[in-house]
């Protein structure tokens, strides 16, 4: 089983979108006019780019836990699928959280690995966990600013990597795919009824707010397990939503 096979890859076949070159998952951002467009053979590379940061540069596999404090972005998507793909369980703490206590289970002990963005790093509620690993990322089209302390620049590291899927222990579908226990099949599970409560099917074309919609079987496990494709809007101007709509021919608003 490979978890950027599963999410990406499987839902293309039969012809289940329109386009297999059409984008998979586009990132816009109307305050900085950034976009990118991504094909799912162009995601599914930059998920095998993180997997083998994980695998080959981190020595990490099945049994071994990275915390995420993302919002949604393509890079976002790249890190979950990769660590999916290496069967690093995935503990996804949304903004919201800031602040707050996790009750996860091993949540007092270091996490193997940890992928934070910038702006995040710099809020005094955020409680950063510990981690062997720490990546930051600056989601933006500007330039980059200094990397803080012990911190590697994860476009930097991911980029070191190639676009094909490292060598690793089999997965199974019971396997762990958070560190609660919630398993691959369980997750699918969630993103199907997730998919069915928003009407989502195949060939869609599904926008997201990325200021309203931080967790990811939202705007990515939901779409990609029936085929439907992903609009990600940052700093969504109202007064523009039509045109956009219309724009990127969408056809459900999350």
């Amino acid at each position: 089983m490979n978890m950027t096979d599963a999410l990406v890859r499987e839902p293309l076949a039969g012809g289940r979108t329109a386009e297999v070159d059409r984008p998979l998952l586009t990132y816009l951002d109307d305050a900085t006019g950034e976009r990118v467009d991504l094909t799912a053979t162009e995601l599914g590379g930059w998920a095998a780019r993180a997997a083998g940061l994980l695998r080959d540069g981190c020595g990490l596999g099945v049994g071994d836990r990275a915390a995420v404090m993302l919002p949604a972005h393509w890079q976002t998507a790249a890190v979950l699928l990769g660590a999916w793909s290496a069967g690093v369980a995935v503990s996804f703490r949304p903004r919201a959280t800031a602040g707050l206590p996790s009750l996860e289970p091993g949540a007092d002990r270091p996490y193997d690995a940890l992928f934070v963005s910038a702006q995040r790093l710099d809020d005094w509620l955020e409680d950063v966990p510990e981690a062997r690993h720490r990546y930051v990322l600056s989601l933006g089209a500007a330039p980059r600013g200094e990397r803080p302390l012990g911190y590697l620049d994860w476009l930097t590291e991911v980029g070191r990597h190639t676009d094909a899927l490292p060598a690793s222990a089999p997965l199974t579908s019971t396997d762990a795919a958070s560190p609660d226990g919630t398993s691959y099949r369980e997750w699918g599970s969630v993103a199907l009824a997730v998919a069915e409560r928003l009407d989502l099917r195949a060939g869609d074309r599904l926008l997201v707010d990325v200021a309203e919609h931080e967790q990811p079987v939202y705007w990515l496990l939901a779409p990609l397990a029936v085929g439907a494709s992903v609009v990600l809007c940052a700093n969504l101007d109202p007064a523009r939503l039509d045109a956009r709509i219309a724009a990127e021919q969408i056809t459900r608003v999350l």
